[in-house]
């Protein structure tokens, strides 16, 4: 297509050849990918009115001029920063001027994607004509709003259910989830995949053709008479049938929720308003409850915590420059139990390291193949790997019974018991099969390093890496380093916990570390709880209804309580009274109520309850009677202000470098309530001052384990906060 007349924006190139479609290449400047920004409103609007002026444009391709991706969304830092509904919706208005143009425009806009298009990326693709996509492993499309705490602002709450009928558009917009180029053609969210070579050629030519045969989007008899079809006639196009889906997915979303998150609720309600009135009413109803969930706490913590967990994926955790990570291609696992097996997962999936598992036994061996390779068979049948890749994937994965092939691992991360001569014997070993520079990391879970490094020869070359199971869903890597850890050590584990898919955060070596050391508090305490008669699933509820994943002892019975008590005494040996048990746990093991890997525990794992009810037993076992009554609120304060207190001990003792690693170890490894922020955002949100005089008034009653941390004292008695 030869270019006939060139005009630039700051964010836009606009180039009209001699076909006469316009071609508007959005690149953003200084940005790795394109963002929302401000500026960019203006420069949209103008080349677009360009475009609609122009006489000699029949049609307009809308396309990205940065390499792998189209638009990343909108700038949060915009949303974060906004402080009134009304300015929330006005740069709402702003976007759906844009996108109203666009949609109402009488010439054709067709948008090529190769990447990803999410947030008000998607809404700008929304609003086109028709949809073009490369069929680039990068490629992906989706809403992910809720995920910040509010809802898609430019249009996209309306046009999505339109498209593609309102079930499917509801599962995308409250999962936040992003959907692969095919998997989006099959959806109906795009019209085409192609080959990103020929991407732009494609989406002229649909350009051009839409001009003499406008596009029509009928559906056909066939598809009318398909499960879809006759779910959207049954249930979405008529009131009654309507009701009841919106009925339906809101007692959903409340059994998820409870109720702590307004955006997804907000995000039915546009919907269920906005199907049933002219599309312009709907679009003035998402400006304005988008305005209302932008001010909300939630979504700022939301927001705060995103812009953390980014910061995080810049973040060497090493303070000389000149450091760089070693290369990591070939890795060694010990153990091939589920964290082994898992470590095996991420490392051939999202680090492409050759991995070689040792175990002790055949059993352990073949585990873990059947582990990666459920998971890839699994990965084959969602369609989110091919065959051939599949199977390479798999070709790069090996086990043994001995230290064979060993010789050329640049990793070896252990994911044995937690025992500490065991671990020690594991670090003679690999110090003896392997070259001098190879790191030896352990994931104990709360062992000081500092232990198991005791006798090694290369002391710099060890540090812990500590997985949370499991392994292949939870985001979070805890490092660890000693204080010999050497610095290219630190760098080039953090960099492979990231190829990992891994949110990093670097803590010093102490006893359960951070995100175990902060959690014990918290199950201790629900422990005591318990055996001053508080029943078992009053305690669970309350912790789940204020916004953790699952309650303190239904997580016992997962992780197991032999493998808690085993923590519990780790960590009262080095911090005393602090973290002196309640004795529950051994009365547990005792009996070998391990929980639920043996079907007994606090829950009842028989046919009936399958986990859902307590086993009313376990009172004998601990000698209590459940009759104590406590409201919520109380339940929630004693169980989360040692957990609190700990935190700030943590940060004032500098096991962790800051309170945004606090937060982001916190809410990614232990299931902190996300719209609370993590522990240092609740303490600031509540309110310093007011967190110390809890913690007095429990100290009072309940002794030492209370006494607030000297740097939150401090903190209170400043009338300052953490952030």
């Amino acid at each position: 297509m030869g270019e006939v007349d060139t005009e630039i924006t700051p964010d836009i190139l606009l180039a009209t050849g001699e076909d006469g479609v316009a071609v508007l290449t959005i690149d953003v400047p200084g940005e790795r990918m394109n963002i929302l920004r401000e500026s960019f409103f203006p420069a949209a609007l103008s080349a677009i009115d360009s475009v609609l002026q122009d006489d000699s444009v029949k049609a307009a391709v809308i396309i990205s001029g940065k390499p792998d991706s189209f638009i990343a969304g909108a700038d949060i830092h915009l949303i974060e920063e906004v402080e009134t509904q009304q300015r929330a919706e006005e740069m709402c208005q702003m976007g759906h001027a844009i996108m109203d143009k666009i949609a109402q425009s009488p010439k054709p806009f067709v948008v090529a994607i190769n990447g990803v298009a999410l947030g008000g990326g998607f809404e700008l693709a929304l609003a086109c004509h028709y949809r073009v996509v490369s069929d680039s492993p990068k490629t992906a499309v989706g809403l992910p709003e809720v995920q910040l705490g509010v809802l898609p602002g430019f249009g996209g709450s309306q046009r999505l259910p339109r498209l593609i009928g309102i079930a499917p558009a509801l599962d995308l917009m409250l999962t936040g989830r992003h959907v692969k180029a095919k998997k989006a053609k099959k959806l109906g969210l795009v019209d085409e995949v192609v080959p990103n070579s020929i991407l732009l050629s494609v989406a002229v030519k649909k350009a051009l053709g839409f001009v003499s045969k406008p596009l029509t989007r009928e559906t056909s008899p066939k598809a009318m008479m398909s499960p879809k079809g006759l779910q959207q006639l049954l249930l979405e196009k008529n009131p009654f049938g309507r009701n009841v889906l919106f009925q339906q997915a809101q007692k959903r979303l409340l059994a998820k929720t409870k109720g702590n998150y307004p955006a997804p609720e907000k995000i039915i309600d546009v919907v269920r308003y906005g199907i049933a009135k002219p599309l312009k009413e709907a679009m003035r109803y998402e400006i304005e409850k988008f305005g209302e969930l932008a001010v909300t706490p939630q979504a700022k913590q939301l927001m705060r915590l995103y812009f953390a967990q980014t910061a995080l994926k810049k973040e060497t955790f090493v303070n000389n420059a000149e450091v760089q990570p070693k290369a990591v291609s070939h890795m060694g696992v010990l153990g091939g139990g589920l964290m082994g097996a898992g470590i095996a997962v991420v490392s051939l999936d999202r680090a492409d390291a050759d991995v070689r598992i040792k175990d002790v036994s055949d059993k352990g061996i073949r585990g873990a193949m059947r582990h990666v390779d459920n998971y890839y068979k699994n990965k084959i049948k969602r369609r989110s790997i091919s065959r051939a890749d599949a199977a390479r994937k798999l070709s790069c994965f090996t086990g043994s019974l001995d230290y064979s092939g060993f010789g050329k691992v640049d990793i070896v991360i252990e994911a044995v018991f937690e025992d500490l001569q065991l671990k020690r014997q594991m670090v003679k070993d690999i110090e003896a099969c392997t070259r001098e520079n190879t790191i030896f990391a352990t994931n104990t879970s709360s062992i000081p390093v500092k232990d198991i490094v005791r006798g090694a020869e290369r002391p710099e070359n060890i540090i812990g890496m500590h997985y949370f199971s499991p392994v292949e869903k939870m985001p979070l890597l805890e490092i660890i380093r000693h204080n010999r850890t050497s610095e290219e050590t630190i760098a080039t584990c953090v960099q492979f916990g990231k190829r990992q898919g891994k949110t990093v955060i670097v803590v010093k070596d102490v006893a359960g570390f951070y995100v175990n050391r902060i959690l014990f508090p918290y199950i201790n305490e629900a422990s005591q709880l318990a055996m001053e008669g508080v029943a078992i699933d009053a305690i669970d509820k309350a912790m789940v209804k204020w916004g953790l994943p699952v309650g303190p002892f239904k997580l016992l019975d997962e992780v197991g309580v032999d493998v808690g008590v085993k923590v519990q005494h780790i960590l009262e040996k080095a911090y005393g009274e602090r973290m002196r048990g309640s004795g529950m746990v051994d009365k547990l093991i005792a009996e070998e109520r391990y929980g639920k890997k043996v079907k007994k525990g606090f829950y009842d794992y028989g046919k009936e309850s399958r986990g859902k009810q307590v086993d009313q037993s376990v009172y004998n076992v601990l000698g209590v009677s459940p009759g104590k009554q406590l409201s919520q609120g109380d339940i929630v304060n004693r169980c989360i202000s040692p957990l609190l207190n700990e935190a700030a001990l943590c940060l004032e003792k500098g096991v962790i470098g800051s309170a945004r690693d606090g937060d982001v170890g916190a809410v990614f490894g232990i299931g902190f309530p996300p719209f609370l922020g993590g522990p240092f955002r609740y303490i600031d949100a509540v309110g310093p001052a007011s967190i110390v005089q809890r913690l007095t008034a429990y100290e009072q009653q309940f002794g030492e384990r209370f006494t607030p941390a000297p740097g939150l004292v401090k903190l209170a008695e400043a009338g300052r906060s953490y952030y």
